[in-house]
């Protein structure tokens, strides 16, 4: 079973996103942030990391620079609602890109 870690700041759609897919058979780590990301990486061996940008603490531009120099063979998943970082060179860094919608159906099927 892969181990997902989601990094969100909002706790109901960490929620969602936990039962989501934890629903498709994956287990899941979640971080409230960056720092609470990089403490979880340190204990738990994960598969995918799917990372939201705008969170308070360490943001995910700032823990995706510590996670591709540690972690370089984890996958990164951006989930963000904003789409301007998609043509900034963060999305670069990452092996997906996916717009926050009300539909999970294009995060799980990227996280497939």
């Amino acid at each position: 079973m892969a181990r997902i870690l989601i990094v969100e700041d909002d706790e109901a759609q960490r929620f969602l996103y936990h039962e989501e897919l934890v629903e498709e058979g994956y287990e899941i780590v979640l971080a409230g942030n960056g720092k609470e990301a990089l403490k979880c990486l340190e204990v738990a061996v994960c598969d995918l990391i799917v990372l939201d940008i705008r969170m308070p603490v360490m943001n995910g531009t700032e823990v995706l620079g510590k996670i591709t120099g540690r972690y370089k063979d984890i996958p990164v998943i951006i989930h963000t609602a904003y789409p301007e970082y998609r043509n900034q060179f963060i999305s670069f860094m990452v092996d997906a890109f996916v717009l926050k919608s009300a539909d999970l159906s294009l995060l799980k099927a990227t996280v497939r």
